[in-house]
């Protein structure tokens, strides 16, 4: 999409998870599309009409692209056909429904309730053991809840916020606040945790890039009753719920 023009846009129902604008097509039609990016778990495409294009892929969305015009006929789950000037055709096939794609004017996407409360990224410079002590500060909820808060850390997801308490040696049940002091500064956990978080995201980004990389792909995330990975830990895994997600630690080296 990056640098090209949107020639024609087809939606082939009207809704996904909410309903798409009644001018979605007309909106995008004879657009470009100045850039791709992401915050959080959203795509950002801003346009040349100062509207920015936002999409989620839900829980089973994805992008098919193809770049020659003949193909096969849309599938029942092809939901939205971007057609590019460049020639590609951009497919968003979603079976469950739970995508989101609206358009809003570039300048209000601060105000939006979601991106406007959103954390800092996991991988960026402003993402560190100070910024994750001080939104830890006073939380009474477990670390592992906290963690799974945008407004915490934006974009990290329960695989990987799992894999970075196992790294950090912290159980995904001790208090959030324990790893701040009475000021909310940072404490040693809170330092292991920053550190672990980027290590585990880091890990998955260069599996994507190597794939002979993904050999044993998880430490502890659905390894329940398995040995714990640790060098010299003898414990072995479990599993929980919390905030109706599962959760796998070892409680022998995660305090």
């Amino acid at each position: 999409m990056a640098g090209a023009r949107f020639d024609r846009v087809e939606v082939r129902r009207p809704d996904l998870r909410t309903a798409f604008p009644s001018t979605f097509s007309a909106r995008l039609t004879g657009e470009t599309a100045l850039a791709v990016e992401r915050r959080a778990k959203y795509l950002l495409v801003p346009l040349s009409s100062d509207d920015t294009l936002l999409m989620h892929l839900g829980m089973s969305g994805s992008f098919d692209v193809q770049r020659h015009q003949a193909g096969e006929p849309p599938g029942r789950h092809d939901h939205v056909i971007f057609y590019m000037s460049s020639g590609a055709i951009v497919t968003f096939n979603d079976p469950r429904r739970f995508g989101l794609m609206d358009l809003l004017p570039t300048r209000s996407l601060s105000a939006h309730p979601v991106l406007g409360t959103l954390g800092p990224e996991p991988l960026s410079a402003a993402f560190t053991a100070s910024t994750l002590a001080r939104a830890c500060h006073g939380r009474k909820v477990s670390l592992k809840i906290a963690l799974l808060d945008q407004r915490v850390v934006a974009g990290l997801g329960n695989i990987y916020a799992v894999e970075a308490l196992h790294v950090a040696g912290l159980s995904p049940e001790r208090l959030a606040s324990t790893i701040a002091t009475p000021s909310g500064a940072p404490r040693a956990s809170a330092h292991r945790l920053a550190a672990a978080i980027k290590k585990v995201l880091n890990e998955a980004i260069e599996r994507q890039v190597r794939p002979s990389y993904r050999s044993g792909r998880f430490r502890v995330y659905d390894r329940e009753a398995e040995r714990c990975r640790r060098a010299g830990c003898r414990g072995t895994i479990r599993r929980r719920t919390q905030g109706g997600r599962s959760t796998f630690y070892c409680p022998a080296c995660q305090r």
